[in-house]
């Protein structure tokens, strides 16, 4: 019998729905997977040996996707691209399962199918052999391969540029966390360092003043008071001011802490004028200097002037030692001068007694307040502001119609001078000085506290606080602020008694209060 001659077997032509599918581009994709059916074991016969003959190399047809042959790990599966698109069969186009009836498999072509769809086409080839509906090559039943995989990656390079943009961003995002947890370490750390501050400037302003356990001891609401004084021994306080009326006389008001009296009035020489600063002494008595050229002695108990010593010019301050025997007067020509209040005959060369002057001058500084440590004339701060270019006379009475409740400027830079006496001598000489802004239309005063163990602190009136601003001396060293007051601090006294009692006072444009610090 003539044998036939071997040529290239053409593939069955395929169903509408089949050649629609083949029409679709086809993607690749890399499926692992196991095998565990049994093989069924293969019966030599002619057939299987043509069927081997008819499976060597064969051209591709055009058009048609490379078949990978055989079917193990790692084999090429192919799906068209609608089916990889919606993820299913790309014979019924239905969603293919990792188990059951239609579950993912594969023939030794690579192609992927659901597998109730292959068995059904072998089922109408007559269960022995078909073709792939995609590429035409021939499998038998036992070539299907189940797929043991949830589903069916289909390589995407958008998906993997978005990938690498998502990841870029992820990191730059990360490089921003991380600056701003940096910037919130350091405010943290900010907030610590401020808080801590508060905390300090608390304690300080607490031990200071004792804010928390001082009781008010009075407080009186008068209008038109600028100096004060407070005799702790006695419990009084000394003021000065403008009596109510038309000829607003300058008057001294005398308060009682302890009564519930109206305040005295109590008339000065006609040759006194505007009282500028009042001292209380430790013998009980009390100085104050005025604009009318006078330092005054003033009897607590009679509540008249008893001594009164002319000054070169208008005096705007005045302190005294603890003897009581020396005071001192700060005078609007910026000089510092000290006399002896003993009752006795001068030397008749005119030396002992005389007034000395402790600090010279330049002529362009005015020393518009006058501080001295308590039980001691040992420790001096003047405070110091740049010269008016006037006269006397005028610039004493603008001086005082200053001192009225008005809007301030930026105020002048000024300065206080801590004085220390040099040994044992009557000398002074001027140490440091700390730069601040003074009010050019009033003058604060000052006081010196004790504080801690044999330490001083140096308080100031400041109006741009509306309170009062504190250095350590004798460095000036910023201590604390205490700006709890509605009104510009016009004065403020400390003053303490031989059994213990302490206070401070307070004079303001509106009111005095005075503090019993426990």
């Amino acid at each position: 019998m003539a044998s036939r001659p071997r040529g290239r077997r053409l593939p069955p032509p395929h169903p509408p729905l089949i050649q629609e599918i083949l029409d679709d581009d086809l993607f690749d994709v890399e499926v692992n997977y196991s095998d565990e059916e049994e093989e069924e074991e293969e019966e030599e016969s002619d057939e299987e040996e043509s069927e081997s003959e008819d499976n060597e190399p064969e051209e591709v047809v055009p058009g048609q996707e490379s078949i990978g042959e055989g079917c193990g790990p790692a084999i090429q599966a192919r799906v068209s691209g609608a089916a990889a698109e919606k993820n299913a069969c790309p014979v019924c186009m239905e969603a293919w399962a990792s188990q059951g009836a239609h579950r993912i498999c594969c023939i030794p072509c690579g192609h992927i199918y659901g597998r109730s769809c292959l068995e059904r086409w072998l089922r109408h080839k007559g269960n022995t052999s078909a073709t792939c509906p995609q590429c035409g090559k021939r499998f038998r039943p036992k070539d299907i391969t189940n797929l043991y995989a949830p589903e069916v990656a289909v390589p995407n390079n958008d998906l993997e540029k978005e990938v690498l943009y998502l990841r870029g961003k992820a990191e730059s995002l990360g490089e921003t966390v991380m600056k701003h947890e940096k910037l919130i370490e350091e405010m943290n750390e900010r907030l610590v360092e401020l808080t801590s501050a508060q905390k300090r400037q608390i304690l300080s302003e607490q031990r200071l003043m004792n804010v928390g356990s001082s009781k008010r001891q009075k407080e009186f609401f008068m209008d038109g008071l600028r100096v004060m004084a407070i005799d702790a021994f006695n419990q009084t306080i000394l003021a000065s001011g403008k009596a109510p009326g038309i000829g607003q006389e300058h008057v001294l008001y005398k308060f009682s802490m302890v009564s519930h009296h109206e305040a005295r009035n109590i008339q000065l020489p006609l040759d006194t004028k505007t009282v500028r600063d009042i001292c209380i002494l430790p013998s009980g008595s009390a100085i104050f200097t005025s604009l009318g050229r006078k330092l005054s002695s003033f009897s607590m108990t009679a509540d008249r002037v008893v001594l009164q010593c002319d000054l070169p010019c208008p005096g705007w301050s005045c302190s005294a030692d603890e003897s009581s025997r020396q005071i001192c007067a700060g005078l609007q020509n910026g000089s510092l001068i000290i006399f002896d209040i003993r009752p006795c005959m001068w030397d008749t060369d005119g030396i002992q007694g005389r007034p000395k002057l402790l600090l010279g001058t330049d002529n362009q500084r005015v020393c518009i307040s006058l501080a001295c440590a308590p039980s001691s004339s040992d420790l001096l701060v003047a405070s110091f502001r740049p010269k008016v270019e006037t006269s006397e006379d005028a610039t004493a009475s603008q001086v005082y119609l200053s001192q009225t409740p008005t809007p301030s400027g930026g105020g002048k830079l000024g300065y206080h001078s801590f004085i220390r006496r040099a040994g044992n001598s009557s000398s002074f000489t001027e140490d440091r000085t700390c730069s601040t802004l003074m009010s050019e239309i009033r003058m604060s005063k000052s006081a010196i506290i004790p504080y801690g163990n044999n330490q001083h602190l140096f308080a100031y009136g400041d109006e741009s606080l509306r309170g009062v601003r504190t250095w350590r001396l004798p460095s000036f060293e910023m201590h604390s602020d205490l700006s709890s007051l509605q009104q510009p601090v016009l004065d403020l006294r400390y003053a303490e008694s031989s059994s213990g009692g302490r206070y401070l006072g307070y004079l303001s444009t509106e009111k005095l209060q005075v503090f019993r610090i426990r």
